[in-house]
């Protein structure tokens, strides 16, 4: 056996024993020890193996698969350029706390700096945004692999967990990087069959895939296996009660049920304006809670004396307003150490893990009552005058409405997640919404979701704008041997960049600079493109078209195109803004 295939089975045989069970692969040459270990660990039934010819794509898929699990999960690339298309999914788990492990292939050390083919400096590439990185060095034969190899990729998890290996917490999960050094040659010694079942061979003994034992042996008594991460147990009595306080619910990733900050806000009476991500019951917060705060008028009646934050707020300028408004005081429940505060207005900063709840506080029904008497005034006033079909608004509220329960829900930065903010009306049936809010970038969405699909047996749904669909076209290249999820794509079709028509750049002043520099048309058939993928497509023009296609159970991959005037958006906003300023008056 070569040293080449002696480190990556050494590699891949640790990864599966620290809890790893699936793995993405970009294909490439000096990689190719590692795809082959890949590849035998899921013959022999020890891993999930999927394969993606653009390592964008597959850093997002990867992203999404330890999203959806919790694990941490591999993505393995070749030398150069390969790796630096991680870099959007890195830094997305980076500012999400996703366990993404980016196990990349290199050139050996001494070609560095020489103009040596395919090779540049991958070590310290994605900078501070990785817990924990390291660089492994080609070994010079197989005696050399062992015990240091096994040991890095053990340190690699624990910092991908975030957590100590008693199972304590240490810190927060998120990527780390893996850099492995190999030398020709890069396949496999062959071997006849009859050497293969753990014989002898060039003084080594053959690894196959569902062996736990190294090449050189496995250090006497350790048996290091990474922990899961510990579940974090809820206090909240560090927060003092203030009786006129409005909790604005955020995305809190996987940290912590959202549910149970609903919960504890009911049990204090305070109103939960929340942002559409997480578990929890929609019914129980205070609906179209962004709208309320657009009417100057009513929020000065009813300006809380603290809004308390918890997660990271990433949608509506109102709630930013709030948050900058002089006399409120901000208070932050978080579970990391680099808590949000974009306006720096923050005046206390509450650890979720170690705040415990005080059941003595006494609730203000009527504070409480004020907000939801509004926010069910404007349910009803959008209920008599709803967003007309052929807006991203009307998108939003049948998406609410015909859902199937359980299902989950990932959707796509720009229109469609303030889209679905603002235009779904509250829902008691269970529906989990996860997006790529770190930085909150289109790039890599159909991958994150497609790798959320194929780690759940809920009904799997995504919605995305055109643009966003097609910067991520290659996720639907899936080999005829890769796992397929069961994900119904709905795409809303507006020609371009219609969230800029919703900003300054869409007042009607700047119209003849926009189409060519926002606006960006394309003009894809997206019915050819779906084809040409061999993906089933729906186009759906009506609101009954696309009630059916989204209420039936997901089945392979179906994009769903339901076109949208590009023309709407902005119009369609104010209007939803004046209909909820109209009610408000006349229940204030």
């Amino acid at each position: 056996m070569n040293p080449s295939t002696a480190l990556a089975r050494v590699l891949v045989d640790e990864l599966v024993r620290g809890g790893v069970r699936d793995v993405v692969l970009a294909p490439g040459s000096r990689s190719a020890p590692l795809a082959y270990a890949v590849q035998q660990a899921e013959r022999d039934g020890r891993l999930r193996l999927h394969v993606r010819v653009d390592e964008r794509t597959a850093g997002f898929l990867a992203l999404g698969l330890a999203k959806g699990s919790g694990a941490p999960v591999p993505v393995i690339t070749t030398s150069g350029t390969a790796v630096a298309n991680l870099h959007p999914a890195v830094l997305e788990a980076h500012h999400t706390g996703v366990p993404l492990v980016v196990l990349s292939a290199d050139r050996p050390a001494e070609l560095r700096g020489t103009g040596a083919n395919q090779t540049t400096v991958q070590p310290g590439m994605f900078g501070s945004a990785v817990r924990w990185s390291a660089d492994l060095p080609a070994p010079e034969s197989v005696e050399s692999v062992g015990a240091v190899h096994r040991s890095s990729v053990c340190r690699a998890l624990a910092a991908a967990l975030g957590v100590l290996a008693s199972g304590g917490a240490a810190s927060h999960a998120g990527p780390v990087h893996l850099n492995v050094s190999f030398r020709d040659p890069l396949t496999p010694d062959f071997l006849p069959q009859d050497h293969q079942d753990g014989a002898e061979f060039a003084g080594s003994r053959w690894l196959s895939g569902n062996q736990s034992e190294g090449l050189t042996g496995r250090a006497e008594g350790r048996q290091w296996v990474v922990p899961p991460a510990p579940s974090m147990a809820m206090s909240w009595g560090g927060v003092e009660h203030v009786p006129r306080t409005l909790v604005v619910l955020g995305d809190l990733g996987a940290a912590i049920p959202s549910q149970q900050v609903l919960e504890w806000a009911g049990r204090h009476g305070y109103p939960v304006i929340a942002e559409p991500f997480g578990d929890h019951d929609r019914s129980t917060t205070v609906p179209h809670g962004p709208l309320l705060l657009t009417d100057p008028d009513w929020l000065s009646n009813h300006r809380p004396e603290r809004v308390l934050v918890a997660g990271r707020v990433t949608l509506s300028r109102a709630v930013a307003a709030l948050l900058r408004t002089t006399g409120v005081r901000v208070e932050v429940c978080t579970t990391t150490a680099d808590w949000p505060d974009p306006g720096h207005v923050v005046h206390a900063v509450h650890p979720i893990a170690t705040l415990l709840d005080s059941n003595g506080a006494v609730a203000d029904d009527a504070w409480l009552a004020s907000w939801r008497d509004a926010g069910s005034a404007v349910v009803q006033a959008i209920g008599a005058e709803p967003p007309s079909w052929g807006t991203g608004l009307a998108v939003g509220a049948l998406v609410g409405e015909v859902l199937p329960e359980g299902a989950r829900l990932f959707v796509g930065s720009s229109n469609p997640v303030r889209d679905l903010d603002l235009g779904m009306a509250p829902r008691s049936a269970p529906l989990t919404v996860l997006a790529n809010r770190g930085l909150a970038g289109i790039d890599g969405c159909l991958s994150t979701a497609i790798g959320l699909a194929l780690t759940t047996e809920a009904p799997s749904f995504a919605w995305v704008g055109d643009l966003t669909f097609l910067h991520d076209t290659n996720a639907l290249v899936i080999g005829p041997d890769e796992p397929r999820p069961n994900l119904t794509v709905l795409v809303t079709n507006d020609g371009g960049g219609g969230i800029f028509r919703t900003l300054e750049h869409g007042a009607p002043e700047r119209a003849d600079d926009f189409g060519r520099i926002f606006g960006t048309p394309t003009g894809t058939d997206f019915g050819a493109l779906c084809r040409a993928h061999g993906i089933r497509h729906v186009l759906a023009r009506t609101r009954e078209d696309a009630a059916e296609a989204l209420s039936a159970a997901p089945a392979g991959i179906t994009v769903v195109e339901v076109p949208v005037d590009p023309e709407s958006h902005r119009a369609a906003h104010e209007r939803l803004r004046r209909v909820a300023r109209e009610a408000l008056a006349i229940s204030d």
